[in-house]
């Protein structure tokens, strides 16, 4: 989506399908859809062809309407050329089998479907007066239905075709049983296509013949424990919101932050940043713990200008830990 068009920056809702269709019955444009509904034109464009509904049955290979759709029918003069029938005398332009036994057989294409708007929403032949043979209409249920279905399917399952599995399986399996690991039958074999992750995900759903049991160090290695956070009690976090931040004056606000040296050192510098003052200070630390910090309070109290120091910054680390 172009960044200099408002709005939400979200997937398309039914009403946006539903307001699709109404406005490609009525023959508007995608500039004028994409406008109302501060999409892209382009955004439009892919929903329509994505989502279009089809009159076209694969199963059977035939057409809703059963007409002959060949460009040369109004001057075609073959008969029987499906062979059915051995006195036909009837010419083949007046018979829907034309379309699936003629040799010479040329599709009628209609460019209303090979360029914006791609669909027969709003055209004004109608259904019952054309004669191309593939319509495709945009019908918002099926539209949000289709999308739903392909949201869900995108983000579950296994993202191969049965065929594809079995011509994996056929080569990870019998490995898997003489005891080799998934790296190394990925290493062997890069025409799979899987990375080593993909390999070890499909072996716990159990799509392959071979089981998480047949790898021999699967089987010794412990489940990983989730941790819970040590902190019960949440109280501890009152006051101490984004939101308590943002209303808090100027004149309170001091930044703290430590940052760290390399891993070989255990050393780190605290900072501290008061913004009414444009001040900031920066103490070497020997290691970042709490009582490292607690100690560069402690030196400040002991300031002859710090005697009553006190504050939030300094209460956070008096507070006892639960």
């Amino acid at each position: 989506m172009s960044k200099y068009i408002p709005g939400n920056h979200k997937h398309l809702t039914a009403a946006d399908r539903l307001y699709i269709e109404r406005k490609l019955n009525a023959g508007s444009s995608f500039k004028d859809i994409a406008r109302y509904l501060c999409k892209d034109p382009s955004t439009i464009s892919k929903e329509v062809k994505a989502h279009r509904l089809s009159d076209y049955y694969p199963g059977r290979g035939l057409f809703l309407n059963a007409k002959n759709f060949c460009i040369h029918r109004f001057h075609c003069r073959k008969t029987n050329v499906c062979g059915k029938i051995v006195l036909c005398g009837i010419k083949c332009t007046s018979c829907p089998s034309c379309n699936q036994h003629c040799s010479d057989f040329v599709k009628k294409q209609c460019s209303r479907l090979t360029r914006a708007l791609y669909v027969c929403n709003g055209c004004d032949k109608g259904h019952a007066h054309c004669a191309v043979p593939h319509k495709y209409n945009y019908d918002d249920r099926f539209a949000d239905r289709k999308y739903r279905e392909q949201l869900s399917s995108s983000r579950s399952a296994v993202n191969m075709t049965k065929k594809q599995l079995r011509d994996i399986d056929k080569v990870v399996s019998p490995l898997l049983f003489q005891g080799q690991s998934p790296y190394q039958i990925l290493v062997e074999h890069p025409e799979l296509g899987l990375s080593v992750r993909t390999m070890y995900e499909y072996i716990e759903l159990g799509v392959f013949l071979g089981r998480s049991i047949d790898l021999k160090r699967k089987v010794k290695f412990k489940p990983k424990k989730c941790h819970r956070s040590q902190i019960t009690d949440h109280r501890i976090f009152q006051g101490r919101l984004y939101s308590d931040f943002l209303q808090l004056p100027p004149t309170h606000v001091v930044e703290m932050d430590t940052v760290k040296s390399s891993k070989d050192s255990s050393k780190c510098i605290l900072t501290f940043y008061f913004r009414n003052k444009k001040l900031f200070l920066a103490f070497l630390l020997n290691r970042c713990t709490k009582g490292a910090v607690r100690a560069v309070f402690d030196r400040l109290e002991t300031r002859p200008r710090l005697q009553n120091f006190q504050g939030p910054l300094r209460d956070h680390f008096d507070r006892p830990r639960r």
